[in-house]
């Protein structure tokens, strides 16, 4: 399984802007397949926000296109999710998620809290 965790998130006003990080296993960072960023907001179930692959390709939930921006770092094993235009529908926690060879792994979450 592959070791994630999470950082970045907290609170912000409406219209404002965050970058969320995802450490990732160092040893096999660039292997990694695919790494995304998925949120749960309370009473809702989990849903896709962004995914790179290692090819560099990106998808973005219809929700987020022109505001978010995924990235990835290898030198940092590291993932990023820049967050622009925040809206408190935004709020959620925000995890982050890899595919390594079939396997998908998890981080434990980091909450973003925007506020009108």
């Amino acid at each position: 399984q592959v070791q994630l965790v999470e950082s970045g998130g907290g609170l912000v006003q409406a219209g404002g802007s965050l970058r969320l990080s995802c450490a990732a296993s160092g040893s096999i960072f660039a292997s990694i397949n695919a790494l995304g960023w998925y949120r749960q907001a309370p009473g809702k179930q989990r849903e896709l926000v962004a995914r790179i692959t290692s090819g560099g390709s990106t998808a973005y939930a219809d929700s987020v296109k022109g505001r978010f921006t995924i990235s990835r770092d290898n030198a940092k094993n590291t993932v990023y999710l820049q967050m622009n235009s925040l809206k408190p529908e935004d709020t959620a926690v925000y995890y982050c998620n890899a595919v390594y060879y079939g396997l998908i792994s998890w981080g434990q979450g980091t909450q973003v809290t925007v506020s009108s």
